[in-house]
């Protein structure tokens, strides 16, 4: 295995594909594109934040617009959830088929056109199926925004693989604080007479960045040069290390040895280790999706009923925990990612997030000053564990657990689950507030609980780790040689993905 790449006159020399990783792991040259790459990469995800919590405070005001019952509501507010259930596996796989910067560009049309669509829906099923077109956009974005996160990153210190995989929690938390104060605005702008307004400019508005991405995206943008490496390439990885990461390399492959391309086998993800490693994801991604589902997107209608908020008061109040508790969280979680284990940090997550949930659930309906006190702090607690703790590290586990030909796959799995947990409690949360009040944080409890049985147990730690550079995983699966590498219209229509 190689670890360090050779130099030919202060030009690192690349042999096979280790190197390229090598290279990338060592991290980038002074004025780079690399930088800009993650920029855009986060980018996708803002918008994936931004359009999970345009209605979080809408809902009702949707309800009353189309004359909607409790279960039409729960299909309006889950069907964005929903759509990535599907998403997330399309996109998961595709990007290890096909490659990052296709999937990148197609989900980024995807929440143009769905997010204009939403904005002006006239019936609610028209309203459902955009809110499902851009969930699917959702579920396609993260896999390959995380793969792009840690194919054009460092492996270890600032700007680490982990670090930059980890910063999609504050910029969740941005995104969300971004689309309250939008909300907020907006709300002074638009004719009291027409409430329909409010929600349906800041839905259109998630057009805007996503239409800014496609824009900047050719100068910046282009395909991860470790996926094009593992895929036998070795000449095309160089040429986009060049173009986007400042160095400069010489390609010189070994005599006599034909270019190794690793294959897209799904089955690997039955076997171990990554068997082991993907069952701690998605527990943990299922368990944190309802918890947080619950207290985000419930957030706003739990502060109406049971603080009695007006409905300037629920968007201040949003604002400022996703400002001043969850974002802070989420920062400390990126510091912490890059300079401490990760399993510590996600167990005192969770033990944090047990203690603010307990609080809402012995606190039940606040009574006085002293009432509503605890119960913003129990939401603050389990926001700002939520930023450092699950929220960060349960996108830094599926990103570096596994290689570079399934990385995108693994990660759409665990947004797979996580999707199904959020769609079945957004289904079900109207009728839950509706008949169990403020007893639903004894429900709620559980999750955070069960998260901390799970990290106690569990030995798995991606800190430092780089699985591309593990031998036990590539004699998991030998590579596949072929003279050629498969272009993306042979891999699409492909009929045996194990070849």
């Amino acid at each position: 295995m190689t670890t360090l790449a050779q130099t030919h006159h202060d030009r690192p020399v690349v042999r096979d594909a280790d190197d390229i990783s090598a290279l990338v792991n060592a991290g980038p040259r002074a004025g780079s594109h690399a930088r800009m790459v993650v920029a855009l990469a986060l980018g996708g995800v803002f918008l994936d934040a931004y359009d999970l919590t345009t209605l979080s405070w809408g809902i009702s005001d949707v309800q009353a617009h189309f004359g909607l019952s409790a279960f039409q509501t729960g299909l309006v507010a889950a069907a964005l959830n929903a759509g990535t259930i599907v998403g997330s596996i399309a996109g998961g796989w595709l990007t290890d088929r096909i490659g990052r910067y296709a999937v990148f560009m197609a989900d980024m049309v995807c929440f143009v056109i769905a997010a204009l669509v939403a904005g002006l829906a006239p019936t609610a099923g028209i309203l459902i199926a955009a809110r499902f077109a851009m969930g699917f956009g959702v579920g396609m974005d993260l896999p390959v925004a995380m793969a792009f996160l840690s194919e054009f990153s460092r492996l270890e210190g600032r700007g680490s693989k982990a670090a930059h995989a980890a910063a999609w929690c504050p910029t969740w938390y941005a995104a969300s604080s971004a689309c309250f104060v939008i909300v907020f605005a907006l709300s002074y702008v638009l004719p009291a007479g027409h409430p329909d307004w409010l929600w349906r400019a800041s839905l259109a508005f998630g057009a805007v960045p996503a239409l800014v991405i496609i824009l900047v995206r050719g100068r910046y943008m282009s395909e991860s040069p470790v996926w094009i490496a593992r895929r036998g390439d070795l000449q095309q990885a160089a040429d986009i290390l060049r173009r986007s990461y400042g160095i400069d390399p010489v390609v010189r492959a070994v005599p006599g040895q034909v270019p190794v391309a690793m294959q897209v086998d799904p089955w690997r993800l039955l076997r171990r280790p990554l068997l082991q490693r993907g069952l701690m994801v998605v527990s943990m991604t299922l368990i944190s999706s309802m918890s947080y589902n619950i207290i985000i997107f419930g957030l706003p209608t739990l502060l109406v009923s049971i603080m009695h908020a007006s409905p300037v008061q629920v968007v201040v109040i949003s604002i400022i925990l996703n400002l001043a508790v969850a974002f802070p969280g989420g920062l400390l979680g990126v510091r912490l990612a890059r300079s401490v284990r990760s399993r510590p940090v996600i167990l005192a997550g969770y033990l944090m997030q047990v203690a603010g949930v307990g609080a809402l659930a012995l606190t039940g309906v606040p009574h006085g000053t002293t009432g509503i006190i605890v119960a913003l702090a129990g939401f603050a607690a389990f926001l700002f564990a939520q930023g450092f703790g699950p929220g960060c590290q349960l996108m830094v586990y599926p990103t570096l657990s596994y290689p570079t030909e399934l990385r995108g796959l693994g990660i759409g799995i665990a947004r797979l689950v996580s999707g199904i947990g959020g769609t079945l409690i957004l289904l079900s949360f109207p009728w839950m507030n509706a008949h169990l009040g403020p007893a639903l944080f004894w429900v709620v409890l559980m999750a955070p609980l069960a998260g901390v049985v799970i990290a106690f147990f569990s030995r798995w730690d991606v800190f430092g780790y780089d699985p591309d550079m593990d031998p036990a995983l590539r004699q998991q699966a030998p590579p596949v040689r072929r003279d050629t590498v498969p272009d993306a219209t042979d891999l699409l229509f492909s009929t045996d993905i194990r070849n």
